[in-house]
C-alpha cells in the first residue's frame, strides 16, 4: 500500500501545529519523521492514524483519497499506531491486550480467551519474543510493554505501521530485534512511518527522512545522502554541539560514598564517591543493576549490606522522605510511569515534593511557592503556556525540565539523574546538558545515569561502567571513549595502563 498525505493543515485554537505539510510513503519503505517535540511529528500522525481530525489537506491510499474518522476507521483500512504514551491496560493479562477492541469470540458470545492465548504466543515464538501471554501487564517494565505494543501491530497485519519513539524503552538487543522485525515487514511491502530522536537508529533502519519543524515540512530526502549532524542541524535550525562539554575545574570535597553496598541480585560489593561540583557518570547495558543501586541510595530499597556515607556521616534511608530531607534527589528514568503525575497541572507536577517545605502550621505557602516556581521556569527555560495547564500539554523536553524544577526547588546535596534525556530531541538534550553543567558549578553532586556513550563522554568528568551488578571498570580522559566503554560494560577489561582507579576516589 501507498501512502500521501497532502497539503495538511491543523491548528489548536490560535496556534497553527501543522502548515501545509506534505508526506508520501510506499509500501516497503522505512521513512523516518524527524523534528522536535512540537515540531508537529505526533500530530501529523494522529491524523493519519484517524485520531485528530484535518482541517485541511487530503489522505490518499493507493490514489484514493479516505477520511478517517476514528483510529479504528484507520486500522480497518490496514494503517496500524504504535504510539508514544502506551496503550496497554495494566491489570489485564497480555493476551487481553493484544486483542483491546477486536476480542475474539466463541459462538455462545464469550470470550474464546484461549485462542487469544495462543495466538499471542504464536506471534511472540515468531518475533522470538520470551514474554508469557497470561502475564500481567502491570508485572512488564516499560521495555516489554513496549515489545506487546509492536507486538499487536504485527499481529494485525498492517500494511502500514506508525512508530512513534519504539525504542526509546529497550535494551540493545531488542532494538536489534525490532529492526529485524521491520526488516521483515519491509521485505512483505509494509510501508513504515518510524519517529525517533536516536539518529543512530534512523541511519541504521530507515531509507528516507522527513524533517518537520515549527508545523512545516523543512527538508526530506534519502538517508543514504545525510549524516546525523546534518539531520540534527536540519531539526533544530542551526548546527548542534557535539564536543565534550565537561569543564577542567577542582572537585570539592566529598559528599556521597558507597562502601560495599549490596542488594542481591541487583548489585553487590558497590564502592564509589561522588564530589561537590561533580558530575559522574554511570553506565552500562540495560539492566546492569545501575538503577537498582541508586534507587537504594535514594531510600526505595533497604540494602542487605554495606554503608551509605552522606557528608562524612553514615545515614540509614528507611525510606525516600529520608533521603529528600537528608539532601538526595532522584529523577526516575521513566518520566511518564514514575516521574510525573498525568492527572495534575504543570505547578503541581513541579512542587508536589516540596510540599512539606513551604507547609506552616499545615497550610502550604502558596506564594512562597509560587515564587520559586516562576525562578525555575526561568532558569530551566521551559516553554509553556499557564501553569494550570495539564502537564500532559507539554513537549517531552519540557516535561522533563518540570521534573526536574520539582527537585532543584528541594535544593539537593546530591542529585541522580537516571536516563535524564529519554525520550527528548536533540535540542531540548542540549538545554539539559546545559542545565547539568550549570548544577555541578553551584556545587551540587550529580550522578548521570546512561545507557547512551555519548550522553555519558559529554557530560561527565569521569564514568563507571557497570556489568551484571558490579563496577567493571572506570573511564576518564583517554579512556573516556565508546570502545572502552562497550568493552567494560560487555565484562571486558581495560588493559594496566588504560585503567583509572576503580572504585573510592578521596
Amino acid at each position: 500500500m501507498n501512502v500521501e498525505l497532502r497539503g495538511i493543515h491543523k491548528a489548536f485554537g490560535s496556534n497553527q501545529v501543522l502548515k501545509d505539510v506534505s508526506l508520501s510513503l510506499q509500501g516497503g519503505e522505512v521513512c523516518a519523521l524527524l523534528g522536535e517535540n512540537g515540531a508537529g511529528k505526533s500530530t501529523l500522525m494522529n491524523i493519519l492514524g484517524g485520531v485528530l481530525p484535518k482541517d485541511q489537506g487530503k489522505i490518499l491510499l493507493d490514489g484514493q483519497e479516505r477520511e478517517f474518522e476514528s483510529p479504528s476507521a484507520s486500522l480497518e483500512a490496514g494503517i496500524a499506531f504504535i504510539h508514544q504514551e502506551l496503550n496497554l491496560i495494566n491489570d489485564l493479562p497480555i493476551y487481553e491486550n493484544m486483542f483491546l477492541g477486536r476480542e475474539l469470540k466463541k459462538k455462545s458470545g464469550l470470550l474464546d480467551l484461549e485462542e487469544m492465548e495462543r495466538q499471542t504466543a504464536a506471534v511472540f515464538t515468531k518475533m522470538g519474543v520470551s514474554l508469557n501471554p497470561r502475564t500481567m501487564v502491570r508485572d512488564l517494565d516499560a521495555s516489554y510493554k513496549q515489545i506487546v505494543e509492536i507486538s499487536r501491530a504485527m499481529m494485525m497485519n498492517a500494511s502500514i505501521i506508525i512508530m512513534d519513539e519504539p525504542t526509546t524503552s529497550l535494551t540493545d538487543p531488542e532494538i536489534q530485534r525490532v529492526f529485524e522485525m521491520m526488516k521483515t515487514m519491509k521485505s512483505h511491502g509494509v510501508g513504515i512511518i518510524f519517529i525517533s530522536h536516536k539518529l543512530g537508529e534512523v541511519m541504521t533502519i530507515c531509507d528516507r527522512y522527513a524533517v518537520l519543524r515549527d508545523g512545516a515540512k523543512v527538508a526530506e530526502g534519502e538517508v543514504k545522502d545525510v549524516d546525523t549532524d546534518l539531520l540534527a542541524k536540519l531539526m533544530v535550525g542551526h548546527d548542534v554541539r557535539t564536543e565534550s562539554l565537561q569543564r577542567e575545574g577542582e572537585k570539592g570535597e566529598e559528599v556521597l560514598r558507597l562502601e560495599n553496598l549490596t542488594r542481591e541480585p541487583h548489585f553487590r560489593n558497590i564502592s564509589l564517591s561522588v564530589h561537590r561540583g561533580e558530575i559522574l557518570g554511570v553506565t552500562g547495558l540495560l539492566g546492569d543493576g545501575r538503577s537498582e543501586l541508586f534507587l537504594t541510595v535514594f531510600g526505595a530499597e533497604k540494602p542487605a549490606a554495606g554503608k551509605i556515607i552522606l557528608e562524612g556521616k553514615e545515614i540509614q534511608l528507611p525510606g525516600t522522605p529520608h533521603a529528600l530531607k537528608s539532601g538526595i534527589g532522584y529523577l526516575p528514568r521513566n518520566r511518564k510511569e514514575n516521574g510525573i503525575i498525568k492527572d495534575m497541572d504543570i505547578f503541581e507536577n513541579a512542587s508536589i515534593v516540596t510540599w512539606p517545605k513551604f507547609a506552616r502550621r499545615g497550610f502550604i505557602d502558596r506564594t512562597v511557592q509560587a515564587e520559586k516556581f516562576a525562578s525555575q521556569v526561568k532558569k530551566l527555560n521551559i516553554r509553556m503556556g499557564k501553569k494550570t495547564d495539564p502537564i500532559l500539554s507539554l513537549s517531552g523536553g519540557n516535561q522533563q525540565k518540570v521534573v526536574l524544577a520539582k527537585w532543584l526547588t528541594a535544593n539537593p546535596k546530591v542529585l541522580i539523574l537516571d536516563n535524564p534525556t529519554q525520550g527528548v530531541d536533540v535540542g531540548a538534550k542540549e538545554d539539559i546538558y546545559d542545565i547539568i553543567l550549570k548544577l555541578a558549578e553551584e556545587n551540587i553532586a550529580v550522578v548521570v545515569l546512561s545507557s547512551e556513550a555519548q550522553e555519558i563522554i559529554r557530560v561527565c568528568s569521569r564514568a563507571l561502567v557497570m556489568y551484571h551488578g558490579a563496577i567493571q571498570g572506570e573511564v576518564s580522559g583517554p579512556t573516556m571513549n565508546e570502545h572502552d566503554i562497550m568493552k567494560l560494560a560487555t565484562g571486558g577489561r581495560l588493559n594496566i595502563a588504560q585503567k583509572g582507579e576503580n572504585g573510592i576516589h578521596g
